[in-house]
């Protein structure tokens, strides 16, 4: 008796998974063990898929998912890529994603907060919710916070509407551990924990450099050499933020750069408008902030 088949390479030529995953690859600078771990899922579903096609998969997937670490280390671009992934798929109707924080969901007052958090749910519904800072949804020191409504419309919404939504969680690891600790429904619902490392100097580094190129702007050797500077300064400093700092700390270098032409005057060539030159650089406050002392943290 012949044995029923599934075509693998169909199913990748139809989905173009792996053209979302390269496109995954070349977005992100770094990232390494989110990557693989993203393949990973991508390589479960599509087996899962498969199954399915043959009968020997009795229920969906639970694909609610949590995303950990410090701000600016891609996350939600991440999450943009697994709604497609999710899409393409099947699992979801739309390729659509819905960014959601604290203050979309939780209301001021009694009655407030239940209309907020299902008017989010609702636009959400068919593709993928996005939490940023799950744990701002729960305060214990504070009974009167509305915050826990929220959460338990989440987790009705999470177990009987699944096959309609998928939520991914995100904030840094200690409070979102904290926060699972206290809502133990919720990290039972998930199924997939995913945790973002900082990124290192070198990779900033590129990242900026790949920021300034999609720009149309360029460093010679010197401003490079005070960008490196100006990076591991930065990092040691309160409120720094990945990828999200090297992308605000280029945008005020271009404002440096745009009023540094602007008072001088005169003809300006393509080369003048590209080039962001040291001194763009080194006008930074963070060359004038002292930095902590060895040892010391940055909060």
């Amino acid at each position: 008796m012949t044995q029923p088949v599934a075509d693998l390479s169909q199913l990748m030529h139809e989905s173009q998974i792996s053209e979302v995953l390269d496109r995954l690859d070349r977005e992100l600078v770094g990232l390494r063990p989110v990557k693989q771990r993203i393949r990973e899922i991508a390589a479960y579903l599509v087996i899962s898929r498969l199954r399915q096609g043959l009968g020997l998969v009795a229920e969906r997937p639970v694909l609610h998912m949590a995303f950990t670490g410090s701000p600016g280390t891609g996350k939600t671009t991440v999450a943009m890529r697994m709604a497609t992934i999710l899409h393409r798929l099947g699992y979801i109707r739309r390729e659509h994603l819905v960014v959601a924080s604290r203050d979309d969901l939780v209301g001021q007052y009694i009655g407030h907060t239940a209309p907020k958090t299902k008017e989010v749910l609702k636009r959400a519904m068919g593709g993928v919710l996005f939490i940023d800072e799950a744990y701002s949804l729960y305060r214990a020191e504070n009974e009167r916070d509305y915050g826990q409504e929220t959460i338990e419309i989440l987790l009705q919404v999470m177990e009987n509407q699944r096959e309609d939504l998928v939520v991914i969680l995100a904030g840094y690891k200690d409070r979102m551990e904290q926060f699972f600790n206290l809502n133990p429904g919720m990290r039972s619902r998930i199924a997939h924990h995913i945790e973002f490392p900082d990124y290192t100097l070198e990779e900033l580094l590129e990242i900026g450099k790949l920021m300034l190129q999609a720009q149309n702007y360029e460093m010679d050797e010197e401003a490079l050499s005070a960008f490196r500077e100006y990076l591991e300064r930065r990092m040691r400093l309160p409120g720094f933020a990945n990828a999200r700092s090297v992308r605000n700390a280029i945008d005020r270098f271009k404002l440096r750069q745009a009023y540094r032409l602007f008072t001088k005057g005169g003809q300006v060539s393509a080369e003048d408008l590209r080039r962001i030159v040291a001194d763009d650089i080194y006008q930074s406050s963070v060359f004038r902030t002292p930095l902590p002392e060895e040892g010391e943290h940055a909060p």
